[in-house]
């Protein structure tokens, strides 16, 4: 599954003011998830792992200088052998959104986290995409998942939703000059309608019933050395006060 155009739309001045808040928003979610492994799924022309402080980071895509070139619904990766995967605006533009995040179920850990990126259809951007239509280009061809969808997956699939976020509540204007008229709305919009960002990041992390952390057992240790520990002891000789031990 590839993303055809998305790539190019970003790079256009409607593309930038939404990559701008993005990358701000993953960075501020990713620098605190911690493990070995960590992936990037899609948008390989980007780095969104950064600000991670993982030891191995690498991108994933169907095409482009990666480091892996796979299916996004077919995984090359061992069950349970990443601890992050974040996918930047790839469920709304598969055509099976919930294998892809079946797939990335499969291949974290217990605990590890899928940080997504996506356009909100309740949104500004949201009826834009509406007036589209099929014949719509990008980014308006995407089917737009809503968070409570993306919730209600995470819920099938075991996963706990975590941090998240709206960003960009500037109607779908394409020039320089209209984004900058209307970027007042991005002070107040998490305070008028917060819900009504044209995009989102939302976090999830993988809960498996049953996993603990084990933890040594201080005090049964400390009870075992007291057992083993010498006593001393006095006795008393007959016409004699020496002590022995």
């Amino acid at each position: 599954m590839s993303i055809p155009g998305l790539s190019e739309w970003l790079e256009t001045p409607q593309g930038r003011y939404l990559l701008e808040w993005e990358q701000k928003r993953l960075e501020a979610v990713v620098a605190d998830i911690f493990g070995y492994n960590a992936m990037q799924l899609g948008l390989p022309g980007l780095d969104l792992l950064s600000a991670n402080r993982m030891p191995f980071r690498f991108r994933c895509a169907s095409r482009g200088d990666v480091a892996v070139v796979a299916s996004y619904e077919d995984l090359p990766f061992a069950s349970g052998s990443l601890d992050l995967v974040v996918l930047p605006h790839v469920l709304e533009f598969s055509s099976r959104p919930h294998q892809v995040l079946r797939e990335v179920e499969r291949v974290l850990v217990a605990e590890g986290s899928v940080v997504i990126s996506g356009f909100n259809p309740y949104s500004l951007w949201g009826v834009r995409r509406l007036a589209a239509r099929k014949g719509g280009v990008m980014p308006w061809t995407g089917q737009y998942l809503s968070v409570p969808r993306i919730r209600d997956w995470f819920s099938l699939l075991g996963f706990e939703t975590q941090a998240g976020g709206f960003g960009c509540y500037v109607p779908a204007v394409t020039t320089p000059e209209w984004l900058d008229r209307w970027r007042f709305m991005d002070r107040f919009g998490p305070r008028w309608w917060p819900v009504c960002g044209a995009a989102y990041v939302v976090q999830g992390i993988k809960r498996v019933q049953g996993t603990r952390l084990i933890m040594p057992n201080w005090n049964e240790r400390r009870a075992s050395s007291k057992r083993l520990s010498a006593v001393a002891q006095r006795e008393i000789h007959p016409g004699s006060t020496r002590k022995t031990q």
